[in-house]
Parts: C-alpha cells; sequence; structure tokens
C-alpha cells in the first residue's frame, strides 16, 4: 500500500492538522518564526499523526481532541529531533543543514525548549491533562531510553534482553503514545492500552528495520553503510552475532567496532562478519514477528477503511527502502 492509499480515510484530517500544526507554532519573536518555518517547510511524512487519526478513526469519530493529540505529538517529536541534533552533532537533517548547523546550539535548544512549552500550554489551554500525562511519560522513556543506550555502549556487551528495554523507551514509546492518544482522544478508554501495546510493537518493528538497514536485505544486501558500527551503535545484528558466535569472531568484531571503527576495510569485514553469522536473518525475523504481534492485536476491531490503511501503514514502515 502507497503513502497516498494509506491517506485515503485521513485525507482531510491531515490537511487540516497541517493548518493547526503551523499554527501552534507560531510565536511574537521573529527569529523563532523564521526557524519554525524553516522546520515545517522541511516535515517528514508525518507518520505519527498518521497513527493518531488512523486509530481515531478505526475506533470512533475524529474530533478536537484526536487534533490536539497530533499537535502535541509532532511538536513533541519536532522537539526531540532538533535536541538529537544537538546532541550528536549533526548537521544535517533529512537531507537539509539541522537547526544548529544554521543557527548554532544555543538557539537549537531554546528552540526545541518552546516547543515542549507549548506541548504543556496546549494541554492546560485545552484541558487535555490525561493527555499531557500520556505525554509526559513518553519524554520520560525516549529520555531514560538515551541515558540507558550511552551507559550501556561505553562497554560492548550489551544483552539482548537490555537491547529491547533501550528501543522499547526511546523509539517504541512515541508511537506507543499516538496509538494510545488517537484512542483516548475518541474516549475508547477500554482499549487504549491494547492501541498502547500495539504502537509499541510497531515501533520496535520499525527500529529492528532501521538496524538491518545497516547491513542489507536478507538475499540482497545492496550497499550497506556500517554507519551505525562507525558510531559504535550497538545493534540487534551485531548483539546477536556478539553473544552467539564463537570466541574468535566474538574478539574479531569486538577489536574492529572499539579501535578501527573508522578504517573503511575494517568496517566492511565486520558488516561481513554479521551477515555470514547470521545477524541480519536474525534481526528479521525478530522484526516480522512483532509485526504479526501487532496485526493480533487488532485482530477484534472491526474492519474498515482506517483499519485497512492502518494495517498498510505497518507494511509500509516494515518494507520501506529507506
Amino acid at each position: 500500500m502507497t503513502v497516498k492509499q494509506i491517506l485515503e480515510p485521513i485525507g482531510e484530517e491531515m490537511s487540516e492538522f497541517e493548518g493547526r500544526f503551523t499554527e501552534s507554532m507560531k510565536s511574537k519573536v521573529p527569529m523563532l518564526n523564521k526557524i519554525t518555518h524553516y522546520i515545517i517547510r522541511r516535515k517528514g511524512k508525518q507518520m505519527r499523526p498518521m497513527f493518531i487519526f488512523l486509530t481515531a478513526k478505526m475506533l470512533g469519530d475524529v474530533d478536537e481532541k484526536s487534533y490536539d493529540a497530533a499537535t502535541l505529538v509532532e511538536l513533541l517529536h519536532t522537539a526531540t529531533l532538533v535536541h538529537d541534533d544537538v546532541v550528536d552533532d549533526a548537521n544535517e537533517r533529512r537531507g537539509f543543514f539541522s537547526v544548529n548547523a544554521l543557527w548554532k546550539n544555543k538557539i537549537a535548544v531554546l528552540v526545541g525548549d518552546f516547543m515542549l512549552s507549548k506541548v504543556l500550554l496546549l494541554s492546560i489551554e485545552n484541558e487535555n491533562l490525561k493527555m499531557l500525562a500520556v505525554v509526559a511519560r513518553a519524554v520520560r522513556e525516549m529520555s531514560e531510553g538515551e541515558l540507558l543506550q550511552i551507559e550501556k555502549a561505553r562497554k560492548l556487551d550489551i544483552t539482548e534482553e537490555i537491547y529491547f528495554e533501550v528501543i522499547r523507551k526511546k523509539t517504541a514509546s512515541l508511537i506507543a503514545t499516538c496509538c494510545e492518544l488517537g484512542a483516548i482522544s475518541v474516549e475508547r478508554f477500554d482499549v487504549s492500552e491494547t492501541m498502547r501495546e500495539f504502537g509499541e510493537t510497531i515501533g520496535i518493528a520499525f527500529q529492528l528495520k532501521d538496524d538491518i538497514f545497516d547491513y542489507g536485505e536478507p538475499g540482497n544486501i545492496g550497499k550497506p553503510t556500517g554507519l551505525d558500527i562507525r558510531e559504535r551503535k550497538m545493534t540487534l545484528p551485531l548483539i546477536h552475532v556478539l553473544n552467539n558466535s564463537p570466541l574468535e569472531i566474538k574478539k574479531e568484531l569486538i577489536n574492529i567496532v572499539k579501535n578501527h571503527n573508522e578504517d573503511p576495510k575494517k568496517v566492511k569485514r565486520a558488516i561481513e562478519l554479521v551477515i555470514e553469522n547470521g545477524g541480519i536473518e536474525y534481526t528479521h525475523r525478530k522484526m516480522e514477528e512483532y509485526k504479526q504481534k501487532s496485526l493480533e492485536l487488532i485482530s477484534r476491531i472491526p474492519e474498515s477503511s482506517s483499519k485497512k490503511a492502518l494495517i498498510g501503514l505497518i507494511e509500509y514502515t516494515i518494507n520501506r527502502k529507506k
């Protein structure tokens, strides 16, 4: 299913949301308006609002609270991207200069802070305290996940259990929040926890797909980048091979990641070792398991065009090429 087909049931809602989101970013400070305008013009596919509207429409009728939920999440997501670029010292975001590259770190941090303040203000102004609690939990989990990853990455002995705890908090928590808020916005509190779990499983599958990108797809390796190895990121393919391979392979991999992660030939060798020892196949299997779990969680919800599109969005996140 293409993005255009996924958007069909929620086309009007997404158009309305874009106007509301732009309005939510307005300020009386000209420089801030210039920066937020730059951010809005370079927005991504806005998958998180799509998850909210498709969930809400699958379970009920989209209303003001659904638009509020989408705005809160997109403000939070945008703020975290701006802050992440500062933390990672990244000069690009989606092929364009990052905010910190153009306006320096101090301004980028303050812009992110401004967006987070808007999350608080919009929640209070519209009396969406239940939603604010869900969003606040997402902020806490994303921060904990990032710090847990930094702590564990210093030693290359991270377990699979810890890895999944990191990505559950760091990546999956925001998609889980989207699906939970979608249910809450149409007052389907009876399934809000189920939808949260649904979003979490998709978020984990989404991250596993990202892990595979660094090495290539099984049977179609293409041109692996090795970026995660160069940045010493402990992703599932690498963790699986380190924990399930002969000692000599483990030693060689650890040596490359620790001491030769800037050497293209050594990085290529590490990629080959991970592929040859089943790291990609294993990660692909786990990704499919999480995808199936997400489908089972919504299997009892009545069929509709929104449910069909939501399943299409799952397929899109799993089968995307970049």
